[in-house]
């Protein structure tokens, strides 16, 4: 059974740092892409980051400059490194993987809440 498993969220004061984690257990094969998704209340779920295996990274604009997506291929971890934090960031994120073959698979999703 593949599991995602997320953590890193909390509280945090505008221009602040947080690092999202999300490690993927179980047999998921290989890799098509990873990322990872916000949704703020009230709001639709957005792509912030995405990151496919072959390196290719894209961010959403507000996030550029800002955001990081990185992986770890030994520890089957995909991170987001978030810098200079705003109000606007608040929303719960979601990790996201997308294997070659088959469904799609989503975290439980983490809190992040910027403010002061």
């Amino acid at each position: 059974q593949v599991q995602l498993a997320e953590s890193g969220g909390g509280l945090v004061q505008p221009g602040g740092s947080l690092r999202l984690s999300c490690g993927v257990s179980g047999s998921i094969g290989s890799i098509y892409a990873m990322g990872w998704y916000r949704q703020a209340p009230g709001k639709q779920r957005e792509l912030v980051a995405g990151l496919t295996a072959s390196g290719t990274t894209n961010y959403r604009d507000p996030v550029k400059g800002r955001f990081t997506i990185s992986r770890d291929n030994a520890k089957n971890t995909v991170y987001l490194q978030m810098n200079s934090l705003k109000p606007e960031d608040t929303a719960v994120y979601y990790c996201n993987v997308v294997p070659n073959i088959g469904r799609t698979y989503w975290g439980q999703g983490t809190q992040v809440t910027v403010s002061s």
